[in-house]
């Protein structure tokens, strides 16, 4: 379906607004009675059209409820403080680069589905959410990427490894991200927000691949080095 905006008229019906978000009408209806929207220019009393705005808005909405647990009176608030000086697709569209978009609430996964899920007991889970192996985004509720690395950890366990045995990525990755950032504040410290979303947006795409570009051909370079994967490298 066409949801791109037509010249001709003022703004968006309803089906194109929902179509555009992905965001059922009564949830939009919802959204402008809490005065998340702006209101909507009536043609008619059956008819009227949405500011195309009103898509970034949705989205953002929707994006900080789903990732961020936040509440309507929270995003309202937040939305109120900008005023209209901020662009929200460009806030949605980092959000969504540092986070992933949001997934779905049926994908995430309680303590326990997790545990029966990766073969982790409770108590390892405890022992590797305290070591910042595991970082879920919401606390007690774990996405797919958490439950790879619950898979990951149980099997490591399962051969003898002990958790300090991995710590050292927690460590590692804090100096790694701390450098990260002040290499961001260094270039972006001045600069206003659109202008600092957009440069972020490509650095922690950079970011990402330089990370696993870097620490992959370490690895590739030292076992090619080694001349056998059985050579003792101490």
């Amino acid at each position: 379906m066409n949801t791109q905006p037509d010249p001709t008229k003022p703004g968006l019906r309803m089906n194109e607004l929902s179509a555009a978000t992905g965001v059922p009408k009564s949830t939009i209806l919802y959204y402008l009675q809490q005065g998340l929207l702006p209101e909507p220019v009536r043609t008619s009393p059956n008819m009227a059209y949405y500011d195309p705005e009103c898509i970034p808005i949705v989205q953002f909405v929707q994006q900080m409820q789903r990732r961020h647990r936040l509440s309507l009176e929270e995003i309202k608030a937040l939305l109120d403080r900008w005023g209209g000086d901020v662009d929200l697709a460009l806030r949605y569209a980092l959000n969504t680069q540092v986070f992933g978009p949001p997934p779905p609430d049926d994908s995430l996964l309680d303590r326990d589905q997790f545990c029966e899920q990766t073969g982790l007991t409770t108590a390892q889970l405890d022992d590797l959410l305290k070591a910042r192996l595991l970082l879920p985004l919401e606390e007690g509720r774990f996405d797919h990427h958490d439950v790879q690395m619950g898979e990951v950890f149980a099997w490591a366990l399962s051969l003898g490894f002990a958790i300090d045995d991995f710590t050292y990525y927690v460590t590692l990755g804090d100096q790694i991200v701390d450098q990260e950032f002040a290499l961001r504040s260094k270039i972006t410290r001045p600069l206003p927000y659109d202008e600092d979303a957009r440069i972020t947006l490509r650095m922690v795409a950079n970011a990402r691949l330089s990370r696993a570009y870097i620490i992959d051909r370490l690895f590739q370079h030292r076992v090619a080095a080694m001349g056998d994967i059985k050579e003792d490298d101490t």
